[in-house]
């Protein structure tokens, strides 16, 4: 049942629009605030007991103002012994949700992705905020598949995500099976966040930050999920590698091989040897790649298994060649490819697309490029 009910006003200017969120500590709501007529997020805990950390987290996160960190607008309580944030509000949807549309994404979105999310981190490590929960839930992507703007969310839960996590630690695996929050930041938390909770700072958010483009640019993370994260973390001496497909493309594995070099310089074991967030932004400043934009059409001709056209929402018609394919699980004579997602440069020219389902498999995700 949703704390709070759509029509409520809270705080005396709130009114509760919609429930648009909901995780394992907090629920999120889009509100109407009725002073400065605009839209916003509210967020509120779930669980009373870390409500102090929430209004500590809250007064850190105010701190920063960034166009790659979603802005912490007001913290209030009411008479009911309620607490609440109020957070910019971000049309648009989740990394995490984006991420589970495709297979994976090309180096060039996941340059952009590490790039946006390193400034933006860079801009809290400066004002003394640590997060300490990062992962593709709370990273918010504004203007769709065009990535035009993307958000670090949640600073504003730091503290409660820090509490949880040393209760699963101490309270062992039954703990850890319980917790929801747990469970899914596993796959982006640094080995210190495990073995010592209380001490994981700036170059933990570092570890999370690669954990996450590793995810966007090869599509699973780097250690596995869950649990299974939590044994390769302390099992594996030697940071993940790119898959031969991914690393050796005729024309993208040189990006991909960019990316994954500055990306395992930030799984150094021991904190101090990972680069820090302004360190990490400047290497990103360095790579040379190309912003998307992108459309959805449908793949209307596939021909002997090479090359086909998709006919965009917008009318176009784009040819393409699967020689420069960017995905999993192709071969000559491969069919059955429908909708699809357009990436327009000026030339040339990405596809994405989904499969049609075939017996009880569907399969997502390939990228292809050609020249127009």
């Amino acid at each position: 049942m949703s704390l709070l009910q759509i029509g409520e006003t809270v705080g005396e200017r709130y009114v509760v629009k919609a429930e648009i969120g909901r995780g394992g500590m907090q629920e999120v709501y889009r509100v109407h605030d009725d002073v400065l007529q605009r839209i916003v997020a509210l967020k509120v805990p779930q669980d009373a007991r870390v409500a102090r950390k929430f209004r500590e987290s809250s007064v850190l996160a105010a701190r920063v103002n960034h166009p790659n960190v979603a802005k912490t607008l007001d913290y209030f309580e009411d008479e009911g012994g309620r607490f609440y944030m109020v957070e910019e509000y971000v049309d648009g949807l989740d990394l995490k949700r984006i991420l589970a549309q495709f297979k994976r994404c090309d180096p060039h979105t996941a340059a952009h992705v590490m790039h946006h999310l390193a400034r933006g981190l860079a801009a809290s490590h400066r004002a003394g905020v640590v997060h300490r929960d990062l992962k593709p839930s709370n990273i918010m992507v504004a203007g769709g598949l065009d990535f035009a703007g993307l958000k670090i969310t949640d600073f504003g839960i730091a503290k409660m995500a820090e509490h949880e996590i040393d209760e699963a630690v101490s309270g062992g695996d039954e703990t850890t099976r319980s917790s929801k929050t747990v469970m899914n930041a596993l796959a982006y938390v640094a080995p210190e966040v495990v073995d010592k909770p209380r001490t994981a700072s700036k170059p933990s958010d570092v570890w999370a930050i690669a954990a996450i483009t590793w995810e966007t640019l090869t599509g699973a993370p780097p250690f596995g999920a869950g649990l299974q994260a939590l044994k390769a973390l302390f099992s594996s001496q030697t940071p993940p590698s790119l898959r031969p497909e991914i690393a050796n493309h005729p024309q993208f594995g040189g990006l991909s091989r960019e990316l994954a070099e500055i990306i395992t310089s930030c799984f150094e074991r021991e904190p101090e040897g990972r680069p820090t967030a302004d360190q990490l932004s400047a290497r990103c400043d360095e790579v040379c790649y190309l912003p998307p934009v992108r459309e959805t059409g449908v793949i209307n001709v596939y021909r002997a298994g090479t090359f086909g056209f998709i006919e965009s929402d917008g009318g176009d018609t784009v040819f393409f060649h699967t020689q420069n394919v960017v995905g999993d699980g192709h071969s000559r004579g491969a069919v059955g490819c429908d909708r699809g997602l357009i990436t327009r440069w000026r030339s040339p020219v990405w596809i994405v697309f989904r499969q049609r389902q075939t017996g009880l498999r569907v399969r997502r995700g390939p990228a292809w490029k050609a020249d127009r």
